[in-house]
């Protein structure tokens, strides 16, 4: 599928193509002005419209936050608008992008698509402006943060060159569940810690954060994997060619049927040949540490997740395990005092119900432990007591369940 923004000013092209073609990311030049713009909008939600309608919209909350909590609350917000947008612009190309979806396991290595590139200039954008906040606040988050915005941007400007320009959506995808951890971090600094409204969304971040990065993410993972290493012996082949042969992959990857004969409007033929049109720029193939970075990058991101994942099972099971035990004390010392129905189903409901906030709110700390590079505050939170991440609203409405509800062996 054709990009769905109109083409760069040819000014700007011009300008841009022979820095595109020395860094080795050619597609560069073709969606710089939407880099542009994606990063001036950010840049924009960040500066003007989250600092003047904040007040407006929270002027209770947002008035009587510190300086430090004000640019956190900020950040949030592009976050959130950022997330929204660009999952919504994924999910969508995925859907409509047929041309994509006939892409080969080559193809999906070294195509190209103007939607996938327009998906990927929006992500740069945003990372881009990740990168001017970090360094302007490098003082304030961490030399961490500062680190995390450089990769981040570093290696979705990987599918410039192009390379794993198909796989721009999907992993797009892998941040599904984060406009719910911001909203998760706006309802603790509006003073609805602990409500209903936080709870809903901290089901629909769990089950998203299960769906997409786990499941979801790690089905991609080895879909990529697999495209890589067919990516990597089809290079390899060609270098063990004959001198007098060209060096080239293009053979190997690209189906014929992209000259647009099976064709039957222009769309189409412009759409295919699309995928070819930077064929020259990958013919050598992909260089093997470049494979082995990406890999690398993607094995320890999987890990986090599935780490964090299991930490969140692990509170989980704490927490329903110690009503279990309260009982079984209270049968060993002979007490037989049961709760009633009413008062065992109130207690069922808000022990799930904190269960879901906490491990929401562990969730939203060891991300942005990870994110800010601090690792021994990510140490101390998975090694902490299970009510550490609880705040001091929680803390107060379970003494108050306490007091109001007799438990078996109290």
């Amino acid at each position: 599928m054709l990009d769905p923004c109109p083409p760069p000013p040819e000014w700007l092209r011009s300008f841009t193509e022979p820095y595109a073609i020395q860094l080795n990311s050619p597609t560069l030049a073709e969606h710089i002005h939407e880099v542009i713009a994606a990063f001036a909008f950010y840049l924009f939600v960040h500066a003007v419209l989250s600092p003047r309608l904040s007040p407006i919209l929270f002027p209770q909350s947002y008035n009587k936050l510190t300086p430090r909590t004000k640019l956190n609350w900020d950040i949030h917000v592009v976050s959130l608008v950022q997330s929204v947008l660009i999952n919504a612009a994924a999910l969508w190309v995925m859907y409509s992008d047929e041309e994509r979806s006939s892409m080969t396991s080559g193809e999906r290595v070294f195509g190209y698509t103007g939607a996938c590139g327009f998906i990927q200039a929006l992500a740069v954008g945003y990372f881009l402006y990740d990168l001017i906040v970090s360094i302007v606040h490098v003082r304030m988050f961490g030399i961490g943060m500062l680190f995390h915005a450089i990769s981040a941007l570093w290696v979705f400007s990987l599918g410039f060159k192009p390379f794993l320009n198909f796989f721009a959506p999907t992993f797009i995808l892998y941040e599904l569940s984060s406009p719910f951890l911001n909203i998760h971090w706006f309802l603790d600094k509006v003073n609805m810690t602990g409500s209903r409204v936080q709870w809903y969304n901290g089901m629909a971040l769990l089950s998203s954060f299960f769906a997409c990065r786990l499941v979801w993410g790690t089905w991609q993972s080895v879909v990529v994997y697999g495209d890589m290493w067919n990516a990597l012996q089809q290079t390899w082949s060609a270098a063990a060619a004959p001198l007098s042969e060209p060096r080239s992959v293009n053979a190997n990857v690209f189906s014929p049927a992209r000259d647009g004969s099976l064709c039957v409007n222009e769309a189409c033929v412009r759409a295919n040949a699309e995928i070819t049109k930077f064929k020259e720029y990958t013919a050598g193939g992909v260089p093997t540490w470049l494979v082995l970075t990406y890999v690398g990058s993607n094995l320890i991101l999987n890990f986090l997740n599935f780490f964090w994942f299991s930490k969140m099972v692990e509170t989980v099971l704490k927490r329903f395990r110690a009503p279990a035990e309260s009982v079984a004390a209270g049968e060993k010392k002979g007490k037989k005092e049961p709760v009633g129905a009413e008062n065992a189903v109130q207690l069922n409901e808000d022990l799930v119900r904190d269960v879901v906030l906490e491990v929401a709110s562990k969730l939203e700390q060891e991300e942005t432990a990870i994110r800010q590079g601090d690792l021994s505050s990510l140490q101390e939170q998975v090694s902490s007591a299970v009510d550490s991440s609880f705040g001091e609203e929680l803390r107060k409405r379970r003494s108050e369940l306490a007091a109001k509800i007799s438990l078996p062996g109290a």
